[in-house]
């Protein structure tokens, strides 16, 4: 490692700013531990992204004096409206527990930490991480370095610091079951109800009105070209899908502020801790979309590390007390990996059955 400009120190390291990031350096904060959290995107996103919060994450965010600024702005009791070939086939509930957009979580917890005299430090990249006996030196891409009792990646399912622990991540990714996402506007679209339609032929397009905005997420299979390779989203794209599914005239999609692509990943890290280091959320689990439970279950994630950090902090850091965390969390993840997967292949299979009896829970 090399030898960096300007050294600080601090309890716990956290390294990204999602929802399980910013949870777990609440938590800790709230219990008078010093955290300090990195975020390598210069500034806050403003994207949907996972969009349904359960009771059980509610409950956590209530703890941390988060969760009455979450609803606030979120919405609960949200109709399932499902068409096939255009027609109005019925009505159902959303499983998806409190609708709000991503960013509307990570805004709420921002302002909790905030007032608990921490904050985000934005275009700080993890680069390089040593571990020792007495802590954790990590290494930041501006040259600089963070000695920490220690560290949790929290960074999403691209972890750089999965990556630098050596963990795998283990389980399947589909390379055809994939799906475009996006923020768009749909003037003239009921914002009444989450929108679902499907056809004989197989295929359809989901659009959910999201809380605090003038935008729907939209959710659909790629389009293909001739050859059968994916493209990439684009509103055009949007709209032909639109058009092909949704068959209601005079819509025009608009405005897109988050265009994504996603494929149905099945994963888990082999371990959740190396040494002084931890892994939680994405960077340690990840599953297909159905029934809002990403969030849900990174922050029952840092309420579990918080409480390991804190006993290590305060009390004998024994491996019984350090390997506490991964003991409770890690069957947890497999099996919300494995009844997500469930439910999304029910989903994937209603999608390409013709008829009219189409389920889908996907947040």
């Amino acid at each position: 490692m090399t030898t960096s400009t300007l050294t600080a120190a601090t309890d716990v390291l956290v390294v990204g700013s999602g929802p399980t990031g910013l949870a777990l350096a609440c938590d800790l904060a709230r219990r008078g531990i010093a955290v300090r959290v990195l975020e390598r995107r210069p500034a806050p996103h403003r994207e949907s992204r996972g969009k349904g919060l359960q009771p059980e994450a509610l409950e956590v965010l209530d703890e941390l004096g988060a969760g009455d600024r979450i609803r606030a702005v979120g919405r609960t009791g949200i109709v399932l409206r499902k068409y096939f070939d255009g027609e109005h086939i019925g009505d159902s509930p959303s499983d998806a527990g409190i609708l709000v957009g991503q960013w509307q979580v990570e805004e709420a917890l921002r302002e909790r930490l905030a007032e608990l005299g921490v904050r985000v430090g934005h275009s700080e990249a993890l680069v390089a991480v040593d571990q020792g006996t007495a802590g954790i030196r990590a290494e930041l891409a501006d040259g600089t370095s963070v000695h920490a009792a220690y560290l949790a990646g929290c960074d999403g399912g691209r972890s750089t610091t999965r990556r630098l622990l050596g963990v795998p991540l283990e389980g399947s990714t589909s390379e055809e079951e994939a799906m475009v996402l996006g923020d768009v506007q749909a003037p003239g679209l009921s914002r009444e109800f989450w929108h679902q339609w499907f056809t004989a032929e197989g295929g359809g397009i989901l659009l959910c009105p999201m809380p605090g905005t003038e935008s729907f997420q939209l959710q659909a299979a790629p389009e293909k070209d001739e050859e059968g390779r994916t493209l990439p989203p684009s509103l055009e794209g949007f709209q032909r899908l639109f058009d092909r599914y949704a068959q209601v005239p005079g819509i025009r999609l608009a405005d897109p502020t988050w265009m994504s692509s996603w494929r149905a990943n099945s994963r888990v890290a082999a371990r959740m801790r190396r040494g002084r280091a931890f892994l939680a959320g994405d960077a340690a689990h990840v599953h297909p979309i159905a029934g809002g439970l990403g969030i849900t279950t990174g922050i029952r994630d840092a309420a579990a590390l918080a409480r390991t950090l804190a006993a290590a902090l305060t009390g004998p850091a024994t491996a019984e007390v350090l390997d506490a965390y991964e003991s409770e969390r890690l069957p947890a993840a497999a099996a919300v990996v494995a009844d997500t997967t469930q439910r999304y292949e029910r989903v994937v299979h209603a999608v390409r059955t013709p008829g009219r009896g189409t389920e889908t829970g996907m947040a």
